[in-house]
């Protein structure tokens, strides 16, 4: 059986498109230098948008960040106010840049004729001043926020939410993700799934498997390119 190709392609945005690198090093600095926390702040983050998803009492993404990396840091007798947390989160995060390979791959999809969709848990606005930094709004057929849902991934209803708005089935989207909790999420929504594999990157092994799965967004786009 011939696989075709998804009528529209989704994109996760943090780490799968944008390199969070310098998001990173403010972060460390933030907290004393200890860059080893960083994976729990982001835990802790992802975590606490949980909490509010399943308790319906919506947050904005960023202050959910702020607030988890000031229990980070008062876990670890670190000091830091709330101005401060602010300042080594938003200001970064709204000017990451693409990671190196992303604006060819992602012109290489368009020539191919696929429909470009964003969608991710960060603010509509926050995302589309992220896209205008990063120079990639022409990109993109769409720009997609989950506040408009007031859940977050991988809530089932962000992503039947988001093939609505696109008006295609869960069968004709495919999520591009550099996160397995997104990735698992799509697949048990419906959807086709392909796994960005940044470094640190793992899928979550007790859900189904991506349709292909490469270093970075040019080795999807090679396997995207050969289907018809």
């Amino acid at each position: 059986m011939q696989i075709t190709k998804p009528k529209v392609l989704f994109f996760d945005v943090n780490e799968t498109l944008l390199d969070l690198t310098t998001m990173k090093k403010s972060v460390g600095t933030a907290l004393g230098g200890r860059e080893e926390l960083l994976p729990l702040w982001f835990t802790t983050m992802l975590q606490h948008s949980l909490v509010a998803t399943v308790s319906n009492h919506f947050e904005d993404f960023g202050a959910i960040g702020v607030a988890t990396l000031q229990m980070i840091a008062a876990n670890h007798g670190i000091s830091l106010s709330d101005t401060e947390a602010k300042q080594a989160i938003i200001d970064p995060l709204l000017s990451l840049p693409p990671h190196p390979e992303v604006k060819t791959a992602l012109e290489l999809l368009k020539k191919e004729g696929y429909t470009l969709a964003a969608i991710t848990n960060s603010s509509h606005k926050g995302v589309q001043t992220q896209f205008k930094n990063a120079g990639l709004t022409s990109y993109f057929d769409a720009i997609l926020s989950v506040e408009h849902v007031g859940k977050y991934k991988p809530h089932p209803d962000t992503y039947n939410w988001g093939v609505q708005q696109m008006k295609v089935l869960p069968s004709e989207a495919m999520l591009i993700a550099a996160h397995g909790w997104d990735i698992a999420g799509a697949l048990w929504a419906g959807w086709r799934a392909a796994f960005v594999s940044r470094p640190g990157a793992q899928l979550y092994p007790l859900a189904p498997k991506p349709e292909t799965i490469g270093n970075d967004l040019k080795n999807i786009t090679t396997y995207l390119s050969q289907l018809k």
